[in-house]
């Protein structure tokens, strides 16, 4: 069963790829981005007085969900490097991504804005010219800077971008494994400076071997900002041989909400409930009858590889002294539901696809097992970088520095009370709607565009799996009405008020499963007597 499931594995994932590729040249987007990009013009960034320049490590692994860690209490994966990292540094235990999807997060990491600045609003399409990654202030201050593993923005090309003077990437999505195929006539290969070199064997170890590399080859009399940039987690999910059935007799932990059962139902919107038999859904995923469960086993075996890259990382560090003042900053580009309301995946604005593990590690910063309960985010990364870097964040960031708020010199009271989510409708994955939300510590409102269909509300503090939707609750009549102008000020006052979207090529992964639940009803509160 198992080589059955790994073989359509292979020819689902080598068709994800092909799809995405053949897109991208039929948009005639193919040609090198950084060669097209003008270079965008710098703002003069002040220094802080008293602070140097500081080495910084930024490891980011695609789909890692928030709870996927030993230290959390996992009932059996086991994650001893970031265990370790945690212990001695700081774990934020509530970090979110502002877009649940590859190219848009990513995108947020790299700029400090939200997507409806930044204008990276699919998969499928390269950054717009012009934009600047922050990268790029640092090498104006004079860091070496490196990019290796997962960049996906264009996916068609894996040409060197802006701000980086080492760089190793892939096309697309890339693979866990050199590609095996008779239809191809060369080698699966990696873009190493411009350079095409073959793929040797598993891209998580690979990936950091080219990170280790450049560390130990670089110049050394300039400081350096490493982004590691890991393919894995993503599905397919293959992990390493050496890791492949090591979690075979364990079971995924079922989340309460994944039930197909009228609790479940009650409240919930239509498209979320026909969501479940889908390439997104429990019922269906990737349209096949497979039990989640075995890509779950998958997806936490591939998670071990990118454990011991971490400690990698970490022995060298210690190795050359250097790991009590680099900073380090572990994170997930975006969460991933294992069941939870019936799908898999991303893209919702739903705890589990928005909430991310992210760890910061740093002696001469941070105390050991330092915990912040604050409300962070990927458009922080930025701005926190350049912190690090002894400069301060230009203000066009929507992003914030977090590492005073890391150190305690920060008061929690000042930092921030809300975050905004967006997300905008694919056409290559057309279960999901845009989708725009507000999360508060105690709240979350959620709010659907060009769809008939309910809105959400829920009351994270008493209902922290989203199973209770308030929206129709008279008692909360009034904060659903603020939430939905504080939403609209908010999208208006940035000229986000307008749905973007690109040339829709076909019906996307639109199958259901002719076995699978049927289409949903209305809601209850839809439906009115007629009057004669």
């Amino acid at each position: 069963m198992l080589c059955r499931i790994h073989a359509a594995r292979g020819r689902l994932s080598w068709l994800l790829q092909a799809l995405a590729v053949c897109c991208l040249l039929m948009a005639g987007l193919t040609g090198p981005v950084a060669a097209q990009q003008p270079a965008p013009k710098l703002p003069e960034l002040k220094p802080i007085p008293g602070t140097k320049p500081r080495n910084v490590i930024f490891i980011l692994v695609d789909d890692h969900r928030y709870d996927a860690l030993g230290y959390l209490g996992h009932p059996f994966l086991k994650t001893p490097n970031l265990d370790r990292l945690a212990a001695q540094g700081v774990h934020f235990a509530n970090a979110f991504v502002t877009t649940s999807l590859c190219s848009p997060s990513r995108a947020s990491i790299l700029t400090g804005l939200y997507m409806n600045r930044h204008g990276v609003v699919d998969n499928n399409n390269p950054v717009p010219p012009g934009t600047i990654f922050f990268p790029q202030y640092l090498q104006r201050l004079g860091y070496e800077t490196a990019f290796v593993g997962k960049w996906h923005m264009g996916a068609a090309s894996d040409e060197p971008r802006p701000g980086f003077d080492y760089w190793v990437s892939f096309r697309g999505q890339g693979f866990y494994y050199p590609p095996e195929s008779k239809r191809r006539r060369r080698p699966w290969t990696l873009n190493v400076n411009g350079r095409r070199v073959p793929q040797k064997g598993y891209i998580t170890d690979e990936l950091t071997d080219y990170a280790l590399q450049w560390l130990k080859q670089r110049d050394g009399s300039r400081p350096f900002f490493l982004y590691l940039s890991h393919k894995a987690v993503h599905g397919m999910f293959y992990p390493a041989k050496r890791h492949a059935g090591r979690y075979a007799k364990e079971r995924m932990p079922v989340p309460p909400t994944m039930a197909n059962t009228p609790e479940n139902r009650r409240g919930k919107p239509r498209w979320l409930l026909d969501q479940r038999n889908s390439w997104h859904g429990v019922e269906f995923a990737y349209h096949r009858t497979t039990n989640i469960e075995e890509y779950y086993r998958a997806y936490c075996e591939a998670l071990l590889a990118v454990d011991e890259s971490v400690g990698r990382i970490m022995q060298f560090l210690r190795s050359r002294g250097w790991d009590r003042n680099t900073l380090v900053i572990y994170m997930g580009d975006n969460g991933f539901q294992w069941g939870e309301h019936g799908l898999i995946d991303k893209r919702t604005a739903y705890e589990a696809s928005m909430r991310v593990p992210m760890i910061a590690h740093c002696p001469e910063l941070f105390p050991a097992g330092t915990v912040v309960k604050q409300m962070v985010a990927n458009i922080d990364i930025a701005p926190t970088v350049l912190e690090a870097a002894g400069v301060k964040p230009p203000e066009y960031m929507d992003g914030r520095s977090f590492l005073q708020l890391a150190t305690g010199r920060t008061d929690p009271s000042q930092w921030r009370k809300e975050l905004f989510y967006e997300y905008y409708w694919e056409w290559n994955f057309p279960q999901t709607p845009t989708t725009f939300a507000v999360r508060t510590d105690r709240y979350k409102f959620i709010q659907y565009h060009g769809i008939w269909d309910v809105d959400e509300l829920y009351d994270l503090k008493n209902d922290p799996h989203e199973q209770h939707n308030l929206i129709h609750d008279p008692k909360h009549a009034k904060l659903v009405w603020r939430f939905r102008q504080r939403l609209h000020a908010w999208l208006a006052s940035r000229g986000a008020n307008r749905v973007p979207f690109s040339m829709k090529r076909g019906l996307g992964a639109h199958y259901r499963w002719s076995g699978g639940s049927r289409g949903a009803d209305f809601p209850p509160e839809f439906y009115r007597d007629g009057e004669k």
